[in-house]
């Protein structure tokens, strides 16, 4: 069996005044390359730059996951020409709809999709089987400290908490949505995803 994935942030997200940034991942899992959530980010080089000091150019990168469709996760999915973009409903390449089943559906072998309702009806999270653990990217939570407890966005902040108590359950670090990395269990001693 392959060798599990690593996940390397290239952009740590915030949300400071007028300023919004999502946090942007790689996954680097066999042959495939995933970028989640190329959102808003300062210069598109916050994205490029770092995606290059891993060894991988935009033309190369074979998926775009989307946590949601909020415009700050989405806005520069255009970047990767090559890649199949894949959220909630499904996975597109150019002008094809391929549907795929939801839950547990794996865009590679050691990345499954996990249906998290929350910050939006639609959200997800993509679970990263690492030789650290689990990792989770996700939007069940804003920030490394966990806050906003109670989502703004949130159109039921009862399914929000159920989502982010399945997170937690898959999961041994957080990727959060405008955030740095943190341990899913606030007393457990990690090193940086």
């Amino acid at each position: 069996m392959p060798s599990p994935a690593t996940l390397h942030v290239l952009h740590t997200g915030y949300v400071r005044d007028d300023h919004v940034a999502g946090t942007v991942s790689l996954i680097v899992d066999g042959d495939a390359r995933l970028v989640v959530d190329p959102g808003l980010v300062p210069d598109r080089q916050a994205i490029l730059g770092p995606l290059r000091e891993h060894g991988v150019e935009a033309a190369s990168v074979t998926h775009v996951l989307l946590t949601h469709h909020h415009p700050d996760h989405t806005v520069n999915v255009g970047l990767f020409p090559n890649a199949e973009v894949v959220d909630a409903w499904a996975r597109y390449r150019d002008d094809l709809w391929l549907d795929h089943e939801g839950d547990g559906y794996r865009p590679s072998p050691h990345v499954r999709l996990l249906a998290t309702p929350g910050h939006t009806d639609l959200d997800v999270t993509w679970l990263v089987e690492t030789d650290g653990g689990v990792i989770a990217c996700t939007h069940a939570w804003w920030f490394s400290d966990r806050t906003p407890e109670v989502d703004p966005y949130a159109p039921d902040q009862g399914v929000l908490e159920e989502s982010r108590r399945r997170i937690l359950a898959s999961a041994t670090v957080i990727v959060p949505g405008h955030g740095a990395p943190f341990p899913a269990d606030p007393t457990a001693p990690w090193e940086d995803a």
